[in-house]
């Protein structure tokens, strides 16, 4: 049975599932309403040191920069659709493979085009991450975006990150309201 969580819990991986190595990350979401305009969203992910800072543009992966220098985070493509069931785009991360000063691996999301086409968080439904052993793929936690997004067209979603030497996963949901841009420039990126 996986862990529900709320905004701002979190949970051990490595006591939820001991022996942990591999997990996938899956995230989900539905256009609760649009004017017909293709309705886009990217999964992204920054690998950051202790000052929560990437250590290079190398460590912000999305669908142009597939998976990192050290094939510790890999992501699974780019959904431009959102249409089906199931999560809408995934994220592999061999924890054992996590460089040493990696101390989070915080996972976002944009709405492509977002200002643009006039969409925001605020016209998405049923959002939500959670986490898969990959190895037999049991769901370990799970998190649902509750909450109205309102306007942001970026919001992070949550964050596996280290703890006294275990893995941990934290539900964020946070709204970011200035964009993709400052998003990414925030963890340090070149944008």
């Amino acid at each position: 049975m996986a862990v529900s969580l709320v905004k701002g819990g979190n949970v051990s991986l490595t006591k939820t599932a001991p022996g942990l190595k591999k997990i996938t990350l899956g995230l989900g979401w539905d256009p609760r309403r649009t004017d017909g305009k293709p309705f886009d969203l990217d999964a992204m992910v920054f690998m950051v040191n202790d000052q929560g800072r990437v250590r290079s543009d190398a460590d912000f992966i999305f669908f142009n920069n597939k998976q990192s220098a050290d094939g510790s985070v890999v992501h699974g493509g780019d959904n431009t659709t959102g249409q089906g069931e199931g999560d809408d785009e995934t994220v592999l991360i061999d924890l054992d493979k996590v460089p040493a000063d990696v101390q989070r691996i915080i996972t976002a999301v944009v709405i492509y085009e977002g200002p643009e086409r006039g969409q925001n968080f605020g016209m998405v439904d049923r959002a939500y991450a959670r986490v898969l052993n990959a190895e037999g793929g049991a769901e370990l936690v799970r998190f649902d975006l509750t909450e109205d997004g309102g306007t942001v067209t970026a919001m992070i979603f949550a964050e596996v990150y280290r703890n006294a030497g275990e893995w941990k996963f934290k539900a964020i949901g946070q709204g970011y309201d200035a964009g993709f841009a400052a998003l990414v420039r925030s963890y340090g990126v070149n944008a």
